[in-house]
């Protein structure tokens, strides 16, 4: 009776009691390596290295907020993805006027997305200049030149064009 129990063990690698507490320590170890591949890979765009100087730099955009106030400027953005291209009406005194005002699109949180943009005053006094092509989603928008600068946000694909206004901020 001995050996018949004795003929019946089976090897330890047949047995799924075995497999089965190999499994969550082994799932534990792999979800740990991808872990660390995708921390090392990817980048950290919500992360500012220097904190307190851009911390300082908000007090200089907030008096290019309060510029815009004062000159009583306004902006209508038209973006059309269909042929990659950015049309802006800027309502300005004409000594405010530039030549070239930079459009920043800005991605919420992939820095990468961002695009800079120059738009050059076209004979009908409006602004022109081509874009890349953008993801769906949010999007912030700063238009700036000189001492100014207008700030707004946009949904893309945008139905409609995107009206810049002067942001209203306390303080001299």
């Amino acid at each position: 009776m001995l050996t018949a129990v004795m003929s019946e063990k089976k090897p330890w690698y047949a047995e799924p009691w075995v497999w089965l507490m190999i499994s969550f320590p082994l799932a534990a170890v792999i979800g740990g390596m991808i872990t660390i591949y995708l921390a090392v890979s990817t980048s950290d765009g919500l992360v500012v290295d220097d904190y307190y100087k851009r911390g300082k730099a908000i007090n200089v955009d907030l008096a290019r907020d309060r510029a815009a106030a004062r000159y009583g400027l306004q902006a209508r953005i038209d973006i059309d993805l269909q042929v990659n291209s950015a049309h802006l009406l800027l309502t300005a005194p004409a000594t405010i006027r530039p030549d070239v005002v930079q459009l920043s699109l800005l991605h919420p949180t992939r820095a990468g997305h961002d695009q800079v943009l120059l738009l050059q005053r076209a004979a009908d006094g409006s602004y022109r200049g081509s874009i890349d092509e953008l993801t769906r989603g949010n999007w912030y928008l700063q238009l700036e030149a000189g001492d100014w600068r207008l700030s707004g946000s946009m949904a893309v694909p945008a139905e409609a064009p995107v009206v810049l206004l002067p942001t209203v901020v306390g303080g001299p």
